[in-house]
C-alpha cells in the first residue's frame, strides 16, 4: 500500500509540474521525482521521438512561460499500476486543456509510466 501511495503522489507530481493556470510551473520538482537517466518516449502512430529529460522538459518550459500556452494543465483520469518488488508500471489516461496560441482544445491521451524504487535522497520510486 506505501509504495502504491508513493506511484500516486509522483504521477500527480508529474502532471502538476505542466500546469500554469494558478502557478508557474515548478521545473525543479522535475528533478526530484525522476532519475537523470529519465527517457521520455513520445508516440505517435508509427513515429516517436525520443527525449531526455532535459530535451523534454526545455520546449514546455518555453511555451508554458512565454504565453503560448495558456491554461494549461492535464490530469490523470484513469489507472492500472503493478508493482512487483522495486519496480511498477502504470498506465494511466489522461486529459489535457488550455490555449495554444490563442486557441482553445481539450484533448485526451495515455501515458504509460515506469518506475523505480531508488536510494538517492529525497527520493521513493522514480
Amino acid at each position: 500500500m506505501q509504495d502504491k501511495q508513493a506511484i500516486d503522489q509522483v504521477t500527480g507530481t508529474f502532471f502538476r509540474i505542466f500546469n500554469n493556470i494558478d502557478h508557474q510551473p515548478d521545473w525543479d520538482l522535475i528533478n526530484s521525482i525522476c532519475i537523470p537517466q529519465t527517457i521520455i518516449i513520445k508516440k505517435e502512430g508509427i513515429h516517436e521521438t525520443v527525449y531526455n529529460l532535459e530535451s523534454f522538459v526545455e520546449p514546455r518550459k518555453k511555451i508554458l512561460s512565454d504565453g503560448s500556452l495558456t491554461s494549461f494543465r492535464e490530469w490523470e483520469t484513469k489507472e492500472e499500476t503493478r508493482i512487483t518488488r522495486n519496480i511498477a508500471q502504470r498506465f494511466s489516461t489522461y486529459e489535457k486543456s488550455g490555449c495554444l496560441n490563442g486557441r482553445s482544445f481539450h484533448e485526451k491521451g495515455y501515458k504509460f509510466f515506469q518506475f523505480i524504487q531508488t536510494t538517492g535522497a529525497g527520493r521513493s520510486m522514480q
